[in-house]
């Protein structure tokens, strides 16, 4: 009897579930896309290695030099929970000219334990050497968008570059990676951080990346870098020392808190659709006066009355939810895919979106069923 009511008035049954519809694609395609760009920013810190340590050093502790060599000392004393580290030394926005072909890009500072660091290695050629850094050499290391750029494809090994009007030999070409949280691992130079500290404004290094022994030993390793750090600073408001589990974390938790966000505004469309339903099951209680006069007169029981209602109110809801999730799952594949973005539909989000569509039919069609089910037969029966 639900699907025939359904049937009977299509358009009105459609516009009932309407507010449903929304809702429920609204929340699929939400959490589809926020869990896809988790994943994907889970990917990349995994592919930086769950062992990394970063240091940075902020505000007035700009002003204090720390020694590179100091910090491999410390690696050297914690070798139990610490397997090395690199100087960092960053150039924005470096001009990196060939021939007559130029390109504005991030130009890092490093030492020769930057691959086994950041889980990079080279696909030709050969990476920054401890000599490299000692002599303060001019040779570089570049990425693959840097060589589709600047030579088209073709092998820049041993070609000549400028960066920021200085002559760098290019060496070798780093493996093509995917984009991580620090930008484009493919848009990058690296040179050694003894010249690149020449080249920089700042003149000295400005961060560290250390690598623990293993994921066992990260926060034993953070806990000697900081006693380290101490040495150095005053307070802890001048350097910080993080690992790329706790950025992870802290990006999971920044994802949940959006994502519950977001579903909680989707969910007023849920809210203004088990209104629309209370709305249009009232009238339709007002326009089958008779017929409910009609049953409850040959032997209907008040909870017979009010579940038939009940179930029509449950169904509506139940087939605008079932629209809602195809609709969701299709938009989320198509934004995806118009965007490049990576969908991840939830079962978990699809389930929950229906039942609560579910329960929205039953609680918004419980105070027109209950109106139904009170009527008076013979009061019913008069009604024009």
């Amino acid at each position: 009897m639900a699907i025939k009511s359904l049937l009977g008035s299509k358009m009105r049954s459609f516009l009932t579930m309407l507010g449903i519809i929304i809702g429920v694609a609204s929340v699929i395609i939400l959490v589809s896309l926020i869990s896809g760009m988790a994943a994907d920013m889970s990917a990349s810190f995994e592919s930086m290695g769950t062992n990394l340590i970063s240091v940075s050093i902020r505000g007035r502790g700009g002003n204090i030099t720390i020694d590179p060599d100091d910090m491999q000392e410390l690696v050297d004393e914690n070798s139990e929970v610490l397997a090395a580290v690199t100087p960092l030394v960053n150039i924005q926005s470096a001009t990196v000219k060939y021939e007559t072909e130029n390109i504005t890009t991030t130009c890092t500072g490093c030492n020769e334990f930057y691959p086994d660091i950041k889980n990079s290695e080279t696909s030709s050629g050969r990476f920054i050497t401890y000599l490299d850094v000692e002599k303060r050499q001019k040779v570089c290391v570049v990425g693959s968008y840097i060589v589709q750029e600047l030579f088209g494809g073709a092998s820049p090994l041993g070609e000549q570059i400028k960066i920021n009007g200085s002559s760098f030999t290019v060496v070798g070409v780093l493996e093509e990676k995917a984009d991580s949280e620090e930008g484009s691992d493919d848009d990058v130079v690296m040179i050694p951080y003894t010249t690149a500290a020449r080249l920089s404004f700042m003149g000295r290094v400005s961060s560290y990346s250390f690598s623990a022994a293993s994921t066992e030993t990260v926060e034993d390793a953070m806990s000697a870098i900081n006693k380290k750090m101490g040495e150095y600073f005053s307070s802890s408001d001048y350097y910080s020392v993080f690992s790329a589990s706790q950025a992870l974390d802290h990006v999971n938790e920044m994802m949940g808190t959006v994502t519950l966000v977001l579903v909680g505004v989707a969910a007023i469309s849920l809210l203004v659709g088990g209104i629309g339903i209370m709305n249009i099951m009232l009238v339709s209680v007002t326009e089958r006066t008779r017929e409910i006069g009609i049953r409850k007169s040959l032997g209907a029981k008040r909870r017979d009355i009010m579940s038939q209602f009940v179930v029509e109110a449950a169904t509506t809801s139940s087939a605008g939810g079932i629209i809602g999730i195809m609709l969701g799952l299709f938009s989320s594949y198509l934004v995806g895919s118009v965007l490049d973005m990576t969908v991840k539909p939830s079962m978990g989000a699809v389930i929950v979106a229906f039942s609560v569509s579910v329960a929205i039919g039953i609680t918004f069609g419980y105070f027109p069923a209950n109106k139904a089910a009170k009527m008076n037969p013979i009061d019913a029966l008069r009604h024009d």
